[in-house]
């Protein structure tokens, strides 16, 4: 047990303490891993000297489960989880999930609707005024008022429902040491890059700059739209000014972005001491699937400055790529290798896009980006160079090591990088060598005013990659097959569209599996346009298909084959010919 962070009252003993000094309440079972946020965050504040306790998937009918840990010193930290809970419990229809990969078994319902709102309000009636410190990725993009797609509404902040003291947006680290740090010599939270609290008083106006309030945009969608704007164009770490948003005769403030970590940084964060297991507790329960996908993974970098509208990654975890040293990725390979049940293969190296390990812009390393364009549409930035070359040498390393068969990339890969000439050798070597049958990748569509609202490049490029892969594929001798990935029903795709997409994969005789129904995610450029049916940047009208007839209609038309989606097809056939919806 003492490889775990305490997860029970008798636990705390084994660390030498009787009282912790911060307890963190997850959404998510309790998994020892890199890859799970609770136990970074855990692992970060412990190495800064503090102590710290998991509440993992309290039952929240009662306050019973919050008190298992007893009160920490300096703060409860709260989290849904590696998921928005709405996400991690609904499909895309509406419908309760029959899974939750992130809980013992796969077992649904372990974790409440609006987790964060849930597990603070809870510990307020179990402990009054103890600080609360909200995280995650449903706390991040939930920070301002938000469009709600699963209540159909614009929603408050969620510092407002939750009643906490201080939410912290993006990765987080740097932030929860800081927090830790103020409350244990007793300073207050104010000006702490990364965060946003509510207030009373509003900043100094010269260093902050006012969205409009949450009751402007409740009743006004170009208001919405200007808000998200200002959001959205704030995001850069070294010129993002304080936001600051009204909510009644109260304020939520939001302070400038945090700095990327350097690569030492990071390195450490990832050389902390993991146990790289379940807790014990669930050895009963048949384990938890989503670990089962990353127990011999390695993450390589952070951050996507791809920017895809339908994406949070870019507001969560920034636009700024940072990479760890291949030193700090061997090292943790050797280490997973060396695990007792370790059968020679290293499941994953990588981060939200495997072939951005390593790159680099001139402006990121002060902290910086282009506000007036992206990096990667409508095409790559000249400023961007890749790191093909560093990252083949860090694959051939791993793959001289002793007990290490193989080591796929199972992370997606962004196609639009792999067509040049420069990419070649990257191309060909990782088809070779860490492609494990199917590369994924992510064309989403073939219609390019559908691909311009989802920032994704123009599907010309999407066939120049697929007949460089069948060269690649000749050359090497190999059978290797792309597994695509399409959106049905986005902002900005009519019933027409989906038809064209259609027609091309009938060509080529393709039958896409991957097909995701477009959900709109809070504080997300795809979401703001589904709610708005406006272009927040160009003002333009999008046309949204938001009946759930209408999107059912759309992603069978794309998965033509399917016997079970005949009568949807036919239903959309009168109105292909009327030349709508659009």
């Amino acid at each position: 047990m003492d490889r775990f962070l305490p997860a029970a009252n008798d636990e705390i003993g084994t660390k030498g303490r009787d009282i912790l000094d911060v307890i963190i309440v997850t959404g998510d079972a309790y998994v020892d891993h890199p890859s799970f946020g609770a136990a970074v965050i855990g692992r970060v504040i412990e190495s800064a000297g503090f102590s710290v306790g998991i509440i993992a998937q309290p039952d929240w009918r009662s306050v019973d489960d919050f008190t298992r840990l007893g009160k920490p010193r300096l703060f409860f930290g709260v989290t849904a989880g590696n998921l928005d809970s709405m996400v991690a419990n609904y499909s895309a229809r509406k419908k309760p999930r029959r899974k939750d990969s992130y809980s013992p078994g796969g077992r649904p319902g372990l974790r409440p609707d609006r987790t964060s709102i849930v597990y603070s309000n809870r510990i307020r009636e179990a402990f009054g005024d103890i600080c609360i410190v909200l995280g995650g990725i449903e706390a991040s993009l939930r920070r301002f008022a938000h469009y709600d797609w699963w209540d159909n509404k614009v929603r408050r902040s969620l510092l407002l429902d939750t009643r906490a003291d201080i939410l912290v947006y993006g990765m987080g680290e740097g932030q929860v040491v800081e927090i830790a740090g103020r409350l244990d010599q007793g300073a207050d939270l104010m000006g702490i890059r990364g965060t946003a609290i509510v207030g009373k008083e509003i900043p100094s106006p010269g260093d902050s700059i006012e969205i409009p309030s949450c009751e402007e945009v409740l009743g006004d969608k170009d208001r919405f739209n200007e808000a998200f704007r200002l959001i959205y164009t704030n995001q850069n770490p070294l010129k993002g000014k304080t936001l600051f948003q009204g909510h009644g005769n109260r304020y939520v403030i939001q302070f400038p972005p945090p700095l990327p970590l350097s690569g030492d940084e990071l390195d450490r964060i990832y050389q902390l001491p993991y146990a790289r297991a379940c807790h014990p507790a669930y050895e009963k329960e048949g384990g938890i699937p989503g670990f089962e996908t990353v127990r011999y993974s390695v993450i390589s970098h952070r951050g996507c400055c791809g920017s895809c509208s339908f994406c949070s990654l870019s507001m969560h975890q920034g636009r700024i790529v940072q990479s760890r040293s291949a030193e700090s990725i061997l090292k943790e390979v050797r280490m997973v290798s060396g695990l007792k049940d370790f059968r020679g293969t290293i499941t994953d190296v990588g981060g939200p896009t495997a072939n951005l390990y390593k790159a680099r812009c001139s402006l990121w390393d002060k902290g910086d980006f282009c506000e007036t364009r992206d990096c990667l549409f409508p095409e790559k930035c000249t400023r961007l160079l890749l790191g093909y070359r560093e990252g083949m040498g860090l694959y051939k390393t791993i793959r001289a090591l002793p007990r290490v068969k193989h080591m796929f990339i199972e992370s997606g890969i962004r196609y639009d990088l792999l067509v040049d000439d420069d990419s070649t050798p990257y191309f060909e070597y990782i088809c070779e060598h860490h492609i494990s049958g199917q590369m994924k990748v992510a064309p989403e569509h073939s219609v390019s005013h559908v691909l311009r609202i989802m920032n994704k490049p123009d599907f010309r490029v999407y066939e120049r990659f697929v007949k460089k892969f069948k060269e690649i594929q000749k050359r090497i001798k190999k059978d290797q097959y792309l597994v695509n990935y399409f959106i049905s029903a986005h902002p900005g795709a009519g019933l027409e569209d989906e038809e064209t997409l259609s027609s091309y994969l009938k060509q080529r005789r393709m039958h896409p599996e991957q097909v995701q129904d477009y959900t709109p995610l809070p504080l997300t450029l795809a979401g703001c346009i589904y709610y708005t049916e406006k272009h927040p940047f160009t003002g333009e009208k999008v046309y949204v298909a938001k009946s759930l007839q209408d999107r059912k209609m759309h992603r069978a038309l794309i998965q033509y084959g399917n016997p079970d989606n005949r009568r949807l097809i036919q239903r959309a056939a009168p109105l292909l010919k009327k030349g709508g919806p659009r």
